[in-house]
């Protein structure tokens, strides 16, 4: 993906995360609270959440970021500086040294963060279409 087309989905999906944020606050201030819209807008908020997450850590890794300069040319156990690996999917950047050791400086916690954000949005616009669809038939047997 290139380096412009990455910033910006990033800023698209930071205005995106904002834009949610909003919708929810003016949702939530409504009687009685339309459950389902919230849902879907919390939905919306969590896979922008995760998809500027992710353009953030991909344009990091792109445009080398600090990276690099991280590795020392010698590890602790005195083994040379032998490469560089860097992965766009797990978000992944590692020193690689002559004794098959390996030092990561884009912590785990971003891939766990991106994917259950994710996974969460999923599950809140399954549940948002499960309620919808529950009112519509609450309300069609009502009439």
């Amino acid at each position: 993906m290139p380096v412009l087309l990455t910033g910006a989905l990033l800023l698209l999906s930071g205005a995106a995360v904002v834009a949610c944020a909003v919708v929810i606050a003016l949702l939530g201030r409504a009687r009685p609270r339309p459950t389902a819209r919230i849902l879907a807008a919390a939905a919306g908020l969590l896979g922008c959440l995760a998809a500027a997450v992710y353009c953030g850590g991909r344009l990091s890794v792109t445009l080398g970021g600090p990276f690099p300069a991280l590795c020392e040319d010698v590890n602790l156990s005195g083994a040379p500086l032998e490469g560089l690996r860097q992965e766009y999917w797990p978000l992944r950047n590692a020193c690689l040294y002559a004794d098959g050791s390996s030092v990561e400086h884009l912590p785990p916690s971003v891939n766990v963060f991106v994917l259950g954000a994710a996974v969460l949005a999923a599950a809140t616009a399954c549940a948002a279409v499960f309620v919808s669809r529950r009112t519509r038939s609450a309300l069609v047997r009502a009439a």
